[in-house]
């Protein structure tokens, strides 16, 4: 009996050590070490081995020396792809790949070396050490910016989300952390100095109220300075922008009181960007009619109908004005001369606007008819 069970355990040992000789004639080892364009390691990257016989596909992980190791890959023809992130993976961005590595049985190794690639094509290339090291500066560096690109954008999202839902605080406080992180960048100053501006009118503080505002004009300011300090390609695109940022600085001086300072730089937006000046100076017209200058705000209205005549509210708006300065002789008001047809005019453009029966009323108490063609030129007819 004993004999007998001596044979069955050696015969079973036996079978047993063919295992691996057996597995491994099916199956290949792949390592390497991947290094990024400045020659550190790839820390956590993604190595996708894509089997091009069958369609298979092996992820390996690299550790924190830019390693990776795997046993068990299929002999055959492979696309080697390395990613620096899983994150990157799933966008698309590859940072390295070589296509038709071949796996064969035991051990294979193959280095993703982006560096030394570079180095290799420069040389090719007949490119010097100084400029292959001027273009791998170039190189960080972009990779710098889109790194700090991507993380500001998070910021601007972040803030986004949270005014959207009313929570002022928070959108100012994620854009100050960004700009902490980054100072150059207008864009960011612009949507923060505009959260503040916002939150300012919710304030029942007066003392918050001012304070916020004044933290608005500050960061417009900046805002301002940065994009005159960095022109876009496009002259057309950085007029727009410009203008935009000096309208809604315009605005936090109007809120905070500060007429005259509005006024100025509402006369700066409309010199930046003619195409919306027609805006800008309506805009005028509003905070000097607010602020009790209706001769004032009648001049803006008028340079507002100069830049575009189809502005049916600055008709509307220069009627009221003009209204307010109406006499009684007896029982009868007058009106000064242009105030019928400034009403006549709005209802022309906005026949059913929201103060067409407004401006109906008006025409009516200064004994004025309702003209809503007024001024319109007759069609010719066709023979």
């Amino acid at each position: 009996m004993k004999k007998y069970f001596v044979i069955l355990l050696f015969a079973t040992l036996a079978l047993g050590l063919c295992l691996p000789s057996a597995f491994a004639q099916a199956s290949g080892t792949v390592k390497g070490v991947c290094r990024d364009a400045q020659g550190q390691p790839v820390v956590d990257g993604i190595v996708l081995w894509a089997n091009q016989d069958n369609g298979q596909k092996y992820t390996l992980k690299t550790n924190k020396r830019g390693e990776y190791f795997s046993l068990g890959l299929t002999p055959g023809k492979y696309n080697v792809i390395l990613y620096k992130s899983a994150d990157d993976q799933k966008a698309g961005k590859e940072m390295d790949h070589l296509n038709g590595f071949v796996v064969k049985l035991d051990e294979n190794t193959i280095d993703l070396d982006v560096k030394k690639e570079m180095e290799d094509t420069a040389k090719g290339k007949g490119v010097s050490a100084e400029e292959f090291k001027k273009a791998q500066e170039q190189n960080a560096k972009a990779e710098k910016e889109k790194s700090t690109v991507g993380k500001l954008n998070d910021k601007l999202n972040a803030a986004k989300t949270a005014a959207d839902g009313g929570d002022y605080d928070t959108a100012i406080a994620a854009l100050t952390e960004a700009t902490q992180m980054d100072a150059t960048r207008d864009l960011i100053w612009f949507k923060l100095a505009d959260y503040y501006r916002l939150s300012a009118t919710k304030q029942t503080d007066p003392a918050e109220k001012q304070k916020r505002l004044d933290s608005a004009v500050e960061s417009y300011q900046k805002a301002v300075d940065l994009k005159k300090a960095t022109p876009d390609k496009d002259p057309a695109k950085q007029a727009q922008n410009l203008a935009a940022y000096y309208n809604n600085l315009a605005d936090a001086y109007y809120k905070a009181k500060k007429i005259d300072d509005a006024v100025k730089t509402y006369e700066l937006a409309a010199q930046t960007d003619p195409s919306a000046a027609a805006q800008s100076y309506f805009n005028i017209g509003a905070v000097l009619t607010n602020s009790g200058r209706p001769d004032e705000a009648n001049t803006a209205f008028d340079k507002c109908l100069a830049a575009d005549p189809n502005k049916a509210e600055a008709y509307y708006q220069k009627g009221l004005n003009l209204l307010g300065k109406a006499t009684l002789q007896g029982d009868k008001t007058i009106a000064p001369p242009g105030t019928a047809e400034a009403f006549q005019k709005y209802l022309e453009l906005s026949p059913t606007g929201p103060n067409a029966q407004s401006a109906k009323d008006l025409l009516a108490s200064i004994g004025a008819k309702v003209e809503t063609t007024y001024g319109t030129k007759k069609k010719s007819s066709k023979n």
